[in-house]
């Protein structure tokens, strides 16, 4: 049998949960630094009360055991799963193309572009997502900077698809704005006012415009690069 080519390149290697829970770890850790102190005091009170209760209980020994070796392994998930999305948009905040590292990330219900729809020469993005509450174009930049460019793309908008809501959410930390780490939330408030089978037509309404017309991005902008690179944040 003819030896394998040593040039073939190898198959990445599978990301086991340790390695999945290192990379949330390294991250929590820029925004809240004591999160190892915090992990151990939570698996450590939690354990504990897992065993004060079994022995008051007169639990099984051996599915005692079990349990708190469970629940020790359990509670630092727990902990990092909800603090590693919100340090992951805290860092990012302020960066070109925070928004679509944020709108990335939703799974269902939304179409989103890849590129932003329009930008101007002092880097100031405008993003547009299409679901049941309608269009939703989404700004990065100051809101008085930003406020002609993202009115233009509306009002075409509000030209092209006729009787859907277009709503507009300016993202920064200046007042007014949402911050970065509530925009999901703000996406799910937004009332519901297009059927499930109507989305699709809206979406290929604005695609078949933006097919006619290239999206203005002046020169100096790459949209590539307005985008959140996940290995980045993981510090590699």
């Amino acid at each position: 049998m003819a030896k394998k080519d040593k040039s073939e390149k190898k198959a990445p290697a599978k990301r086991r949960w340790y390695h999945n829970f290192a990379d949330a770890y390294r991250i929590t850790k820029r925004s809240y630094p004591a999160i190892g102190w915090i992990l151990l005091a939570a698996t450590v009170l939690g354990t504990a009360l897992v065993v004060g209760l079994g022995l008051w209980v007169k639990m099984n020994i051996i599915f005692l055991v079990i349990l708190s070796i469970s629940t020790a392994a359990l509670i630092p998930m727990i902990i990092l799963a909800a603090l590693v999305k919100k340090a992951m948009y805290r860092q990012i905040e302020g960066t070109m193309g925070a928004v679509y590292g944020v709108v990335s990330q939703i799974k269902r219900g939304w179409t989103v572009e890849e590129q932003p729809i329009a930008a101007n020469t002092h880097r100031d993005l405008v993003w547009r997502l299409i679901g049941r509450p309608g269009v939703v174009l989404i700004t990065e930049g100051p809101t008085n900077r930003v406020k002609d460019l993202v009115n233009k793309e509306r009002k075409l908008a509000q030209r092209v698809v006729t009787n859907v809501p277009v709503h507009v959410l300016h993202v920064g930390q200046d007042d007014g704005q949402i911050r970065l780490e509530d925009l999901e939330k703000a996406l799910r408030k937004l009332p519901k006012t297009l059927r499930s089978n109507e989305v699709p037509l809206v979406v290929n309404r604005l695609q078949a415009l933006a097919a006619k017309q290239a999206a203005p991005i002046p020169k100096g902008i790459d949209p590539s690069r307005a985008k959140i690179s996940r290995r980045a944040l993981r510090g590699r």
